[in-house]
């Protein structure tokens, strides 16, 4: 039997990069999977190369979020599994940081995570799982990243707290937090193939097994937290970050 026979997932930010790869082994894996994002025409793709459903929302939008639980709630009546992969990155040093910026990265990765998991939790099976995508981020310090890395450690709070609030319904809750990956995000965030080389080369001597991840090996660890392989596990993070925060030496 597949690891989500007969099972209903939800993929934020699923039509590309991480979340596409997730919603590609959720499906291999026999679940029905929704896949969300803002971008039509990408979902429509998605649609077509996963067979997926897709839904045009916008995770910063309360009144989206709840168009999205109606549109579930209407077709597949419940949902079992919710991997909460939408998210921004954008990076300022904190004397020029704008409070656009600070907005517009907690509005989609702190109060869009938070109420679509509040939002979705009464179309959510008792025994379902929460994921969330975090980030290293949360935990090293790279300068310029303030804002975003306190948006990932707030998630990472959630996880925990939340954790502990659905236990009583067996909903298990936990986090992957990956470090460099090779996704279509370093095209969003404006750096040239050169610049993207050139970072990598330099993370290389830091990370453990000296390449960047892909996100299909992230999505192999959200796959298994999902499923019933990790019936045991809740209120943890994974890192996924070929060693690069355990290799101190400078």
């Amino acid at each position: 039997m597949k690891k989500l026979e007969n099972k209903v997932a939800i993929v934020t930010g699923g039509n590309s990069g991480i979340g596409y790869a997730a919603a590609a082994e959720f499906v291999a894996n026999g679940a029905q999977v929704i896949v969300t994002g803002r971008n039509k025409e990408a979902l429509a793709k998605a649609e077509t190369e996963l067979n997926v459903t897709g839904i045009v929302s916008d995770q910063s939008d309360l009144e989206s979020i709840d168009r999205l639980v109606t549109e579930v709630k209407a077709k597949f009546g419940k949902v079992d599994v919710l991997f909460l992969n939408a998210g921004i990155a954008a990076f300022a040093p904190v004397d020029l940081a704008s409070e656009e910026h600070y907005d517009s990265i907690m509005n989609v990765n702190v109060k869009g995570v938070y109420f679509t998991v509040q939002k979705i939790l009464p179309i959510l099976n008792d025994g379902g799982s929460i994921v969330f995508n975090t980030s290293i981020n949360a935990h090293v310090g790279m300068p310029n990243s303030s804002v975003y890395a306190a948006s990932k450690a707030a998630v990472l709070s959630l996880n925990k707290v939340f954790a502990t609030e659905l236990a009583a319904r067996k909903i298990r809750v936990n986090a992957v937090s990956p470090g460099p990956v090779e996704t279509p995000l370093y095209g969003k965030l404006g750096l040239e193939k050169a610049e993207v080389e050139g970072f990598g080369a330099v993370l290389s001597e830091k990370i453990l097994l000296k390449r960047f991840g892909q996100a299909s090996e992230v999505a192999k660890t959200v796959l298994f937290l999902a499923s019933d392989d990790a019936s045991f596990i809740t209120g943890s993070e994974i890192v996924i970050d070929g060693g690069l925060t355990v290799n101190t030496v400078v």
